[in-house]
């Protein structure tokens, strides 16, 4: 036959539509064309295809040969469409005969000019959107982590999958001589502990600042922490995944199709860790959200249902900080380019850190190693604007750490990290119950519903916000605090204290 039609799949955000790749092979001038808004590395498959066929001892006949991958307002990016064109392009030189030709196959991978075939990246959102389909699926074996992924989430599809290495195992599978996949050589692992984090038993001292991280950890509040340089901001920081529960299947396969996309390994062993990063602060504005000619997510969204963590805050640019404010709110990210709109989940739990003053100390240091006017305090502390404040839950104040308490032991007193991640996982699981999200989630409606304040409570929220000059969103965002802290006393209603508590971690910024 002179027509031959495969399936594969292009990537948009984190959705994977499908395309079909039809391949005509007429008589006429000897030619290869691939049409169907095909962008540059698509466009040079072609030549990766001839290569690998001639290398593997097949031919490209003297013909006209179209390629054309359907639909043409789809665009079209990167070597994953070069298999499916190298085999549909021997289907329709009848190079290769389909032993079932009822199947539908779904092909990927980027081939070498010998012939090898090369990992992608995006595998696994493909794999996910296909699953639906009753296709099989031809992967390459150096994906082979996103595949064992794919296969422990869903084994009732393993039968659909085949593991190929290079172009003549993929007309193997088209020819009916390769088997499926039979067997994971690894699986996914629960950790007791997450591995390599720091242990709040092994933290001494800063009782308010570990008060605060169990309130941002329970409700899903965003905090910035404000204090010298080594006062413990960072440690504190990276002790905060351990005590977060583990990620949930369906989250940990979310997580693990961000890092895909990104062409990043997926480690099975920590597959259920919830994920803590740290971009650094000269970082741009696409590498923290995300963005690019061809879109990609940013460490916002690879911190996913994790931690972001965001050190020298003022020292980022500005307008890399602005761009945090509005997924900060919807909690995903949305990349707006000519021919395309995309969107990437951002759902993390933002951390910030900073300094009250240039040179690092608080204006009323004891030793006076404040040297800055109150001037340069404010340029430097309106490096953060206003509105991006206002959007961060918990704002504290962590001191410097006395040297006495350094030389403490650890005793019973101080929690570990496992206490407290069962006290986090009882609230969570409150709020999930009670609401179905996250107090940090609640919208006005259900702040009404869920988290109505009595008289007296009602009272000291209007007096603290004309003294701390409160906007509605921050007025709203004490609520939620006080809702959290209610729930970690497993109460079912908000009392004055909890307003005053929650008032505590507002007004020390503002």
């Amino acid at each position: 036959m002179a027509f031959a039609q495969l399936q594969c799949r292009a990537l948009v955000g984190m959705g994977s539509p499908e395309v079909a790749v039809e391949v005509h092979a007429s008589n006429g001038l000897p030619s290869f064309s691939i049409v169907g808004l095909p962008e540059t590395s698509v466009k040079e498959s072609k030549e990766r295809v001839r290569s690998a066929l001639l290398n593997v001892g097949l031919q490209i006949p003297p013909k006209r040969i179209t390629v054309n991958l359907a639909p043409a307002d789809l665009p079209k990016s990167g070597g994953r469409f070069d298999l499916v064109i190298a085999l549909a392009l021997l289907l329709a030189t009848e190079q290769v005969n389909v032993s079932n030709a009822a199947c539908c196959y779904e092909c990927y991978g980027e081939l070498a000019l010998n012939g090898e075939i090369r990992p992608i990246q995006g595998l696994l959102p493909s794999l996910l959107a296909a699953k639906s389909s009753s296709s099989l699926l031809i992967v390459p074996k150096a994906n082979s982590d996103e595949v064992e992924l794919f296969i422990h989430s869903y084994p009732q599809l393993k039968d659909r999958v085949f593991v190929v290495e290079n172009l003549l195992q993929a007309c193997q599978v088209l020819s009916g001589d390769l088997e499926p996949l039979a067997k994971l050589s690894v699986q996914a692992k629960q950790p007791s502990e997450p591995p390599g984090t720091k242990d709040f038993a092994d933290i001494f001292g800063q009782l308010q600042a570990k008060r605060a991280l169990e309130v941002c950890a329970s409700g899903h509040h965003s905090l910035l922490m404000v204090g010298p340089p080594g006062a413990g901001k960072s440690l504190l920081a990276s002790a905060l995944i351990s005590i977060l529960p583990a990620l949930q299947q369906d989250e940990a396969i979310e997580l693990a199709s961000i890092k895909s996309l990104l062409g990043q390994q997926i480690d099975m062993n920590g597959f259920y860790q919830r994920p803590f990063v740290q971009p650094h602060h000269t970082a741009s504005a696409a590498s923290l959200v995300g963005g690019g000619t061809v879109p990609k997510p940013g460490a916002l969204s690879l911190a996913h249902k994790g931690v972001l963590f965001l050190d020298e805050l003022p020292e980022f640019n500005r307008q890399v900080l602005e761009a945090l404010r509005e997924p900060l709110e919807t909690k995903q990210v949305n990349i707006s380019r000519v021919n395309q709109h995309v969107s990437y989940p951002a759902d993390n739990l933002l951390v910030c850190a900073m300094n009250p003053s240039p040179s690092g100390f608080f204006p009323d240091d004891a030793l006076g190693r404040c040297k800055d006017t109150p001037e340069q305090i404010i340029r430097y502390q309106k490096r953060v604007s206003g509105p991006l404040l206002d959007r961060i839950d918990l704002h504290l104040q962590v001191p410097a750490m006395e040297i006495k308490t350094l030389h403490q032991k650890a005793d019973q007193s101080n929690e570990s990290s496992r206490q407290i991640r069962h006290r986090v996982t009882q609230a969570r699981q409150r709020q999930l119950a009670r609401q179905g999200c996250y107090n940090s989630q609640l919208d006005i409606k259900q702040l009404a519903e869920y988290a109505e304040i009595n008289q007296p409570s009602k009272h000291l929220l209007e007096k603290a916000g004309l003294e701390l000059g409160l906007s509605a969103r921050g007025y709203h965002r004490i609520i939620r605090i006080a809702r959290t802290l209610a729930d970690m006393q497993e109460q079912a209603d908000i009392d004055i204290v909890h307003i005053a508590e929650a008032l505590s971690f507002r007004s020390q910024m503002s």
